[in-house]
């Protein structure tokens, strides 16, 4: 197991996005996933971000891999144009010559125009996105981070693991725009209202999105929390 450093600058992306693409996985910043890595092409995209800044592009594909391409051609569906730029926190090589990746997402990443296919993943143009924070006084701010977390807790089963989690959430004092990414990370439902919020650098409008959403599915359930495995 190989462990680096977490923290992250702009400047260290330069402006190539290697995309990971996925159908049903919208990451988000400030958020961490287990990937397991076994296609070729992706083992090649992994091992070349581990020789150089050590970043990923989880995209979120909008049709099915196999959907679009012509016999042995390789097909190219079409990506969200919002993806999360992440870093490899850690990463385990299998016996099997696979890979279990640990990946932090960092920003939010715009992709543009897709390269040639001169390699064996897919590279796109990409614009780190940054949030936009609320000019609001301390205590609003703390109302409506208190607000958020009231809704996501009303969501979630009554398990004693996910009600631990969410009171060192609380206690953790964190940002509301990390709480609105990892909320919305969180929440089980359709990836296209996700990307929606991924989309909304906004983090006043994202919040008062989510408080909406989630007063409207209080006693529907989410996903496991924390979140499960994810493979490739």
């Amino acid at each position: 197991m190989s462990d680096e450093p977490l923290a992250f600058e702009p400047e260290q992306f330069q402006g190539l996005a290697r995309v990971f693409p996925l159908p049903n996985l919208v990451m988000f910043p400030h958020v961490m996933q287990v990937i397991h890595i076994f296609e070729p092409r992706y083992r090649t995209l992994l091992e070349e971000a581990l020789a150089s800044d050590r970043l990923i592009t989880m995209g979120t594909l909008l049709q099915p891999e196999n959907a679009g391409g012509a016999g042995d051609a390789p097909a190219r569906p079409p990506v969200a144009p919002m993806a999360c730029l992440c870093r490899v926190a850690t990463h385990q090589r299998t016996p099997q010559g696979t890979y279990n990746v640990l990946l932090l997402g960092v920003r939010r990443l715009k992709l543009g125009v897709e390269l040639p296919p001169m390699r064996p993943f897919r590279v796109f143009e990409g614009e780190i996105i940054e949030d936009l924070e609320p000019a609001l006084p301390d205590a609003a701010t703390a109302t409506l981070q208190t607000d958020l977390l009231a809704a996501f807790r009303r969501t979630l089963p009554q398990i004693p693991d996910a009600q631990e989690q969410l009171d060192q959430l609380e206690g953790a004092k964190v940002s509301l725009g990390m709480l609105s990414d990892i909320v919305a990370y969180s929440l089980d439902v359709d990836p296209a209202w996700k990307l929606r919020m991924l989309g909304e650098p906004d983090v006043l409008r994202r919040t008062r999105m989510l408080v909406k959403a989630l007063g409207a599915r209080a006693g529907r359930g989410t996903r496991p929390f924390p979140p499960p495995f994810s493979r490739n």
